[in-house]
Formats: C-alpha cells, structure tokens, sequence
C-alpha cells in the first residue's frame, strides 16, 4: 500500500522528501514520482493522474486484480476509473469509499 500526495512541483516535493526522510526514487513516469527506502516503505508524488479523471488518494496492488474488481461490484463500491491496462505495464480500478477517498487497486501485468 502506498499513499499517493497530490503535489504542486514534483521536483521540489521529491527533493523534499530526499532530503527529510532519506527516500531513493525508485520510479518517475514524469507526473508520478515513488520514493522508497531500502526496506520497501513508499510514498508516490503525483501532480496528476496521466489517464485518470481523479486522483487516487492510496494505491493498493493486489495479486488478482480482476478478483478485487469483482470483490468492488459485489460491495457496491463507486468504480470511478474503470479496468484498464496502462501502458506503464499496470492493470488497475479505482474506487471510491464511502469517506469520499479514491483507491487504486492494481497489479503489475
């Protein structure tokens, strides 16, 4: 589970959290920066969802992420970004929950 900060300048947010918590990028898709330390703890930095209408508040990867969208339909959950393979070799759903916060459940494909 990584939590995902909405960010104004992704360059300065990243140099930031370099600075203060020691983080390494471990990727950088431009408009999404995720941060780790040597143990696998994360933090993403986002300025925008590249194909998404919102923002994901939290990203979750699962192992069968058709099974969690199925689990969703079944919960009667808000899907507000639909199944969709990305380019950057993700599958992945949002949903909404009843706080108001936005989930993107994927998984590597």
């Amino acid at each position: 589970m990584v939590p995902n900060l909405l960010v104004d300048d992704i360059s300065v947010a990243v140099r930031q959290h370099r600075d203060v918590l020691g983080l390494e990028v471990v990727m950088d898709h431009g408009w999404i920066v995720t941060l780790a330390d040597a143990d696998g703890h994360q933090l993403s930095l986002m300025t925008g969802d590249a194909t998404a209408s919102v923002n994901p508040d939290v990203s979750v990867f699962v192992d069968d992420v058709h099974a969690a969208l199925a689990a969703a339909i079944g919960a009667d959950v808000e899907i507000v970004h639909p199944l969709t393979f990305e380019p950057w070799g993700v599958t992945r759903f949002f949903y909404r929950d009843a706080s108001g916060r936005v989930v993107n459940v994927g998984m590597h494909t």
